[in-house]
């Protein structure tokens, strides 16, 4: 449910995508930034409908009574626990990172990588991003369907290696074609796990402090791992794209030896 929820981010990537290439030419950037609103007016809607869960309700009225008292230590409040939370964060930055990595510096490695003109490059981040999206969207689905029938540990562990394989294959794209093809089969990879990280923390905390680890968790590798586009830039101005997309490889290779250390990661059951 997790990897399905998640889906609805790329959905709203595709959507961005098509509105920007139809909107931006006549109305630019302003026209396309006043359609923000609209996302916000469905969200409004769907919180004034959505209704908790009874274990929510119910924990909420144990600490209105004094039954149970929230700390925010909770997260970390023994060793297995603080490891546990420390290899995630680990995780979700080198997750973020890869991201970031892909959108963000897409059109100079293709720029670099096929030698196009800025104005190519960017006609085709537009609408040649959408194969990669969906490639995205599928790894998730994907992801959570392998990691409800084998387990997290296998499941995280095949993306993790083909993760590392496909974004150091990319670097051999050689035209437009096999550039989509090979970023459709990276973004399937490297993004699919991220929608199985909120089923695997719901697992590995408690009820009563599920989302606050999922938000202190996933938000501290977002915050961390924004910082990879500097990085990247750097290796890219110093380097090449080479050099960059090894060292994403190997941050892949660097998370799957961190999550094979998990305690009880194999055992767990996410599908539940």
């Amino acid at each position: 449910m997790s990897s399905i929820t998640a889906i609805g981010g790329q959905v709203g990537a595709i959507l961005a995508a098509i509105l920007a290439t139809l909107i931006m030419p006549s109305f630019g950037w302003r026209g396309l930034f006043m359609l923000g609103f609209l996302p916000l007016i469905v969200v409004y809607i769907v919180r004034r409908h959505l209704k908790e869960t009874p274990e929510f309700e119910q924990l909420q009225a144990d600490y209105k009574t004094g039954k149970k008292k929230f700390s925010f230590k909770t997260i970390a409040n023994t060793p297995k626990r603080a490891y546990t939370s420390f290899v995630l964060i680990v995780m979700l930055t080198i997750q973020t990172s890869g991201y970031y990595g892909l959108m963000n510096w897409l059109p100079t490695i293709m720029q670099k990588q096929l030698g196009i003109t800025e104005t190519i490059t960017a006609g085709y981040v537009n609408l040649g991003m959408i194969p990669i999206i969906i490639g995205m969207a599928v790894g998730m689905l994907t992801f959570g369907t392998i990691l409800d029938t084998i387990g997290p540990r296998h499941a995280f562990a095949i993306f993790l290696v083909a993760s590392a394989l496909m974004i150091y294959v990319f670097t051999f794209a050689y035209n437009m074609w096999t550039l989509t093809i090979l970023g459709a089969l990276v973004g399937f990879f490297s993004n699919g796990m991220y929608g199985g990280f909120g089923a695997v923390i719901s697992q590995l905390y408690p009820s009563e402090i599920r989302a606050t680890a999922a938000n202190t968790l996933m938000g501290s590798g977002l915050a961390i791992g924004a910082f990879s586009s500097v990085v990247i830039g750097w290796i890219m101005d110093n380097y090449s794209v080479a050099a960059v997309m090894l060292s994403l490889s190997l941050m892949y290779v660097i998370s799957l030896i961190f999550m094979l250390t998990i305690p009880g990661f194999k055992k767990l059951n996410t599908d539940q």
